[in-house]
């Protein structure tokens, strides 16, 4: 499968909406031109699916899929037009469900089970007390640290002292150009002491 592309990521981060609470939401109006579904009926039964789906699964189709009616122009006189206030758990029922001919779909399918997995991530993140989060942290650092220095060292920095001037020079970037010995100070640390 291809690799989400750029614009296609900003395809769907454009038209999502975050509410007061911080929560996200797609319109469905808004979604629909966006998988390149033309005609809203077309879009509606895909919608309509991945609500079995949804409910199929245990999820509330209310909860996933709220409908909403917004007061649109016609002609001369204003009318409801149904629309949905879609959690990225329903784009991505949606996605599922749409024409799987359409590339747009297959970016679609991939965007929203990247988004989906992110948020669990960061659900399960959250649950996690302090010092959990910590050690998941530390983790985290200890393997970008070895990426960097795989990294540098392919970029040429091979003893150990052009390492340290390496580091050196990152702490610089990070704390707006102290170096290793003006931290240690800066934080009241000797210098043995490790400044994580």
């Amino acid at each position: 499968m291809k690799e989400l592309k750029g614009k296609e990521y900003i395809r769907f981060e454009s038209i999502k909406h975050t509410r007061e609470d911080g929560s996200e939401y797609w319109s469905a109006r808004e979604l629909g031109p966006a998988l390149e579904y033309s005609k809203w009926e077309n879009f509606h039964n895909v919608i309509k699916r991945a609500m079995i789906a949804c409910e199929n699964s245990g999820h509330s189709v209310s909860n996933d899929f709220p409908e909403v009616r917004k007061i649109v122009e016609a002609g001369a006189a204003l009318k409801p037009k149904l629309d949905y206030e879609l959690t990225r758990y329903a784009c991505y029922l949606i996605v599922q469900n749409g024409d799987p001919r359409k590339e747009v779909i297959a970016l679609g399918q991939t965007y929203f089970a990247i988004q989906t997995y992110r948020q669990e991530l960061a659900d399960h993140y959250n649950q996690l007390d302090e010092d959990r989060r910590r050690l998941v942290v530390r983790g985290d650092i200890k393997q970008w640290n070895q990426l960097l220095a795989e990294t540098a060292h392919d970029a040429g920095v091979i003893t150990n002292e052009e390492f340290a001037i390496f580091q050196n020079a990152g702490y610089m970037g990070l704390y707006g150009g102290l170096d290793v010995d003006d931290i240690h100070v800066r934080k009241g640390l000797t210098a043995s002491q490790n400044m994580c």
